[in-house]
């Protein structure tokens, strides 16, 4: 096996038993960095050393990482264009954050006769937003509901 010391210096090839007795001469273990390879990597080193700083690296990429998340904004039937403007302000936010956005409307009572006015208003949010999202599902009822999700631009 290849040996290397704890400073990175490469001590060459030698037998397991010789590079497990010199690891002990320095009070160390020996850790098999890459099994895999011809021949195989063995480093010396503290072995809680290296776990501590596998645990902090990986701890490192976690916060890096961004989960999506999916962000809701509910309008109605006959909501007003300024306010479908100030809901698109706030979902064009979402977007640019990098999450999803869930449009939903729920018909109450007899707006359910209204289902085109529903669509038009579905329609004109996903125009004022149409800049920074795109439409993954279209509107579709569930239930009582018109739901539709947004996800953001993919040339960004």
């Amino acid at each position: 096996m290849r040996v290397i010391s704890a400073d990175g210096e490469q001590l060459g090839i030698m037998s397991r038993e010789e590079a497990l007795s010199l690891a002990e001469e320095k009070n160390l273990d020996l850790v098999c960095i890459a099994p895999k390879a011809e021949p195989p990597v063995c480093k010396i080193l503290d072995y809680g050393k290296f776990k501590y700083d596998q645990q902090k690296k990986e701890k490192e990429a976690k916060k890096k990482q961004h989960t999506t998340q999916i962000k809701e904004i509910r309008l109605s039937t006959f909501i007003e264009d300024h306010d479908i403007m100030v809901k698109a302000k706030t979902g064009a936010k979402f977007l640019k954050d990098g999450n999803k956005l869930k449009v939903s409307l729920r018909f109450r009572g007899r707006e359910r006769d209204y289902v085109s006015r529903g669509q038009e208003v579905m329609e004109k949010f996903a125009e004022a937003v149409s800049d920074v999202g795109d439409i993954e599902k279209k509107p579709k009822f569930e239930g009582r509901s018109l739901t539709m999700i947004l996800t953001p631009k993919s040339d960004r």
